[in-house]
């Protein structure tokens, strides 16, 4: 295990499982104590099983994030736990079946925003004002959807440009203050998400592989490494950015 941020604490939403654990994981690699957060408290639970395992610091809070009192909550418990809070990693997020704008109903835009825009706005909140007097990082997890358009996926793609408005607006609030926010941007990633969708048609797991450059997927480990990158002091003039990454399928 590395000591990079030994001292630190980190909070992680969607931690149950896919992007969200294999980040949770990553920061306990480095040293920090983690606070994983999720709906799904069995997943939840075991990746903090998965962090003590390995020797690391680890407590699992339930939270769902469209919930202002459970957010305010799920930081007070990262204050009861660990003290502080130095990173979030705001990562908790769905998705809904592909289909025309004109089909999409008032159910799913009001889910899809709650979760992916109102629920990263209310982690905001909370976390800037406990970062305010010893800086810190936020990670938002947005999507290439945010960076352009997406067919089929309107609702979706518009609640990850929110994310990156949310998160560009952030960082320049909070620039003087010594908080970075940046998001993330991942393309088609290996997850248990991914493998639902494609494992009972192989042409369709090789058309999303041909989507992107490299030839592939990506790999949750990949999309850690960046977030790990991001907080890290190595990225110290890196705010309000918008990180895709996607094997080069933004540059087509």
């Amino acid at each position: 295990m590395s000591a990079q941020f030994e001292g630190r604490v980190a909070l992680v939403t969607g931690g149950a499982n896919g992007i969200g654990r294999a980040t949770a994981l990553a920061f306990a690699e480095h040293g920090a104590s983690v606070v994983v957060s999720d709906v799904d408290s069995a997943g939840g639970e075991q990746t903090v099983a998965l962090i003590r395992g390995q020797g690391g610091k680890a407590e699992f809070v339930a939270c769902d994030v469209t919930q202002s009192e459970q957010v305010a909550s799920l930081h007070q418990a990262v204050l009861d736990h660990y003290g502080q809070l130095d990173f979030a990693f705001n990562n908790a997020g769905i998705e809904i079946e592909k289909g025309k704008l004109e089909f999409g109903s008032e159910s799913e835009y009001d889910a899809i925003m709650g979760v992916n825009v109102k629920g990263v706005w209310l982690c905001l909140r909370a976390q800037l004002p406990l970062m305010s007097e010893r800086g810190g990082v936020i990670i938002n997890t947005a999507s290439v959807a945010g960076l352009g358009a997406a067919p089929k996926m309107s609702i979706y793609s518009a609640s990850k440009h929110a994310v990156i408005g949310l998160t560009k607006s952030a960082a320049i609030e909070y620039a003087k203050k010594k908080i970075r926010v940046n998001a993330i941007c991942p393309a088609v990633i290996d997850t248990d998400m991914f493998r639902r969708a494609y494992e009972s048609d192989p042409k369709k797991a090789e058309f999303a592989a041909a989507m992107h450059p490299v030839g592939r997927v990506g790999q949750v480990e990949e999309v850690a490494s960046a977030v790990i990158y991001l907080c890290s002091d190595t990225a110290a003039f890196t705010t309000g950015v918008a990180l895709p990454i996607d094997g080069g399928a933004t540059s087509i």
